[in-house]
């Protein structure tokens, strides 16, 4: 079968009858392999074959178009300007020209070409980066084309497997990175027993837009604080660590209330992507001697409170101030609460009042602060309490949903 440059055609576009091209970068001047009757090349694995030449690297990369699979190269082919005698411009070494084809093509199935007496050099282009090698002397149309089939498919699972491998390299540095952006509660020196647990909507996520944080000032005073950016995407998993690390590091420096959210809400005017996105936020400031608090609410369902012998009961919810980003030189009252000697506290994130009731066919029917309420009440009832209210509340949430809750779901639990 005679070997010859495409027409003008050829590099436009791929084989309208889905077949393989092979492109030859050899300096036969007679244009054309130096191997048997090739007439039996003119399929692979039942589909024709096209094969186009080239000289030299310059031809090759004007030749290699999207359309081609497989390049078979003669390795005793000369770099340009390299002289019979060698020279300032002859290869680096004897596999230069290989390793400047498989710069020039690194998604290409790549056949190494060379004579028999020559296969420690064919060996070594393989572990460079060929696919194989083929001996010139024992070439013929069934050799090249199962040794082109084989090409291609081990490129391409080679690919694959380089593609997984970045995939995964990626999930795990991901990973790492969400992990430390979730928070470790300063709470030395107090006597207050904390727990908390974090469910991202996203699948395969680590961290969601749902946000929380505790940490105690050097006057004895505990913050906590919970929120929720709206959506549920990377940007707004990014943002709610971004709100999480300013709340901490305003909270450290010494701002506290109303004045910290409305610095709050200009970072989150700022680091937004758009314009439509705010934050729900509460945050308590629980006084050195843990027997009352100070409430703020941005447009945040109120904390839980739980005391013994008692009901539990939700902290104030009237009077408190709109979400972050939704409206300008906003202000968030605060709200002081009584909390006693012994309490409990449970604040949470829309996820885990959202769910549906009775599973998918439950309809629109949401558990609720009130069905909330009646859970923890029972829960607490049969000696829950810490870590294991906690499991059971998301649990029981998760079971009655009848599936995995689309919402981010965070909750957070301080026990005096």
């Amino acid at each position: 079968m005679p070997v010859s440059a495409p027409g003008p055609m050829a590099s436009a576009a791929g084989p309208s009858d889905g077949g393989l091209t092979l492109l030859v970068i050899e300096d036969d001047p007679a244009g054309s392999l130096s191997m048997p009757d090739m007439a039996d090349m003119t399929v692979v694995a039942g589909k024709p074959v096209r094969i186009r030449t080239a000289r030299n690297l310059t031809e090759a990369e004007r030749l290699l178009t999207h359309d081609v699979q497989c390049i078979l190269l003669d390795l005793a082919l000369p770099v340009a300007g390299e002289t019979a005698g060698g020279g300032p411009d002859a290869p680096r070494d004897e596999l230069d020209t290989l390793r400047r084809v498989l710069r020039l093509a690194p998604r290409h199935a790549v056949l190494a070409l060379t004579s028999e007496n020559d296969a420690e050099r064919a060996a070594e282009a393989v572990r460079v980066g060929a696919q194989d090698y083929l001996f010139r002397d024992e070439l013929d149309g069934r050799v090249l084309s199962r040794a082109i089939r084989y090409a291609v498919e081990r490129k391409r699972a080679d690919l694959a497997q380089h593609q997984l491998t970045e995939s995964r390299l990626r999930a795990q540095e991901n990973a790492r990175l969400e992990r430390g952006l979730l928070p470790h509660p300063l709470l030395a020196g107090s006597d207050l027993r904390f727990a908390a647990r974090y469910r991202p909507g996203r699948s395969r996520a680590l961290l969601g837009g749902d946000f929380y944080d505790t940490v105690r000032t050097p006057d004895g005073t505990v913050h906590a604080m919970i929120g929720d950016v709206c959506g549920h995407g990377p940007d707004e998993a990014a943002l709610g660590a971004e709100l999480r690390i300013a709340w901490r590091a305003l909270t450290l420096a010494g701002l506290h209330g109303g004045e910290l959210l409305g610095v709050l809400q200009e970072v989150l005017e700022h680091e937004r992507a758009d314009e439509e996105i705010f934050a729900t936020l509460c945050t308590l400031d629980i006084a050195p001697d843990g027997r009352s608090a100070a409430l703020y609410l941005a447009g945040h369902p109120a904390p839980l409170l739980t005391r013994p012998g008692e009901p539990p009961c939700l902290l104030p919810q009237d009077g408190g101030g709109p979400a972050l980003g939704l409206l300008p030189r906003a202000h968030w009252p605060r709200l002081d609460v009584g909390l006693g000697d012994a309490w409990s506290l449970l604040m949470y994130t829309d996820g885990l009042i959202e769910g549906r009731v009775g599973g998918p066919e439950g309809g629109a029917r949401r558990l609720g602060q009130e069905g909330m309420i009646e859970m923890i009440a029972r829960q607490v009832k049969e000696g829950l309490s810490g870590e294991e209210l906690l499991d059971a509340a998301v649990t029981e949430v998760r079971a009655l949903n009848g599936e995995e809750l689309t919402d981010d779901l965070a909750v957070l639990l301080l026990d005096r």
